[in-house]
């Protein structure tokens, strides 16, 4: 295959998370080096840890200017040397960004362990979005399987992962409290077969007691909190003695903030949870969850999709999916014409 000497690419000019900083430039196709494969986009979604890390507030700030965008999915149309790159020539994949540029532009390279082949069933709409939020769901709800625990407490209930993390833990068996902001998405999980009990809303003045009461009522020993701030703390104080909260987001973009009486005197705790380093599973659990979510991505895995825009559109489909974070995911896609 021929490929084109330059693309279209959205580059990011400045770590203050606006969507005015986000500029559409032509820039050289890049080659793939050892170990690496070029996938060609077929799209690639808007996540809150892309937001994240367009603030600075990522794991590292890459050199800047530099292309987002942190998973997609597309088509590998060259390798690098190596046997396994070029065994990927042709395939469909779900596919993760690598040290370098991102997934907002016609095409990304990255190393080839960062690709996963997508089965025919699924399409490039949602393979784009088969990596972070679903590896995310199945290692949380993991963990909760391996420590015992019969209820857990979720924030940011109606994001994408809330709603998948509903829909798992429904199957296998696992209660959730789930945590939201506004009423409206109280409704929507409780359409999803939530119970009445188990929504609150953050916002409602009786939301600590309320908390409190029902994982008093429900030995809920765990949460996993993609707020931080002060909902952290507000976590620990409704749980039991020897609670957990896993914080795996920082949607507040403010710090944790915690009684330290709770941890000195009532044995509670507060882990972090990264995907690419998900302790305390293993390498082989994380392979494990990579087979599992694939065979699933048409149905259990799946994640509603708000609008598709192309390239030439990024900033207003950043305000929009900024607006509106819990009604669907806004997906880039390169090849749609404005």
């Amino acid at each position: 295959m021929m490929l084109p000497q330059t693309m279209r690419a959205l580059e990011l000019r400045a770590y203050d998370g606006r969507p005015e900083s986000l500029a559409l430039i032509q820039k050289p196709v890049p080659r793939p080096g050892p170990g690496e494969v070029l996938v060609q986009i077929a799209a690639s979604p808007i996540n809150p840890s892309d937001v994240a890390s367009m603030r600075g507030f990522y794991s590292v700030r890459k050199s800047l200017p530099v292309v987002p965008g942190l998973e997609a999915s597309g088509v590998i149309v060259a390798a690098g040397s190596g046997l396994f790159p070029r065994l990927l020539v042709g395939k469909r994949v779900a596919c993760y960004a690598g040290a370098g540029d991102g997934a907002w532009a016609e095409y990304m390279s990255t190393p080839a362990m960062h690709c996963i082949p997508l089965p025919k069933t699924v399409t490039l709409d949602q393979g784009s979005m088969a990596i972070v939020n679903p590896l995310t769901a199945w290692c949380l709800l993991e963990i909760a399987r391996r420590g015992k625990h019969i209820t857990v407490v979720h924030t940011a209930a109606a994001s994408a992962l809330g709603k998948m993390i509903a829909r798992l833990a429904q199957r296998r068996r696992v209660h959730v409290i789930h945590i939201v902001r506004r009423p409206a998405q109280a409704e929507m999980l409780r359409t999803l077969g939530a119970r009445a009990d188990m929504v609150l809303d953050s916002s409602a003045p009786d939301f600590d007691e309320r908390l409190a009461d029902v994982c008093r009522r429900r030995r809920a020993t765990l949460a996993f909190d993609a707020v931080a701030g002060d909902m952290t703390g507000r976590l620990l104080d409704a749980m039991p003695a020897h609670s957990k909260v896993i914080v795996y987001g920082g949607l507040s973009q403010k710090e944790c903030r915690v009684d330290a009486r709770r941890l000195i005197f009532e044995g509670k705790r507060v882990e972090g949870f990264w995907l690419a380093h998900p302790a305390p599973l293993s390498r082989i659990d994380f392979f494990r969850a990579i087979a599992a979510v694939r065979s699933r991505l048409h149905d259990e895995y799946k994640t509603d999709v708000r609008r598709r825009v192309p390239l030439e559109a990024a900033t207003p489909g950043l305000e929009d999916y900024l607006a509106h974070m819990s009604e669907g995911k806004v997906l880039l896609v390169p090849s749609v014409a404005s």
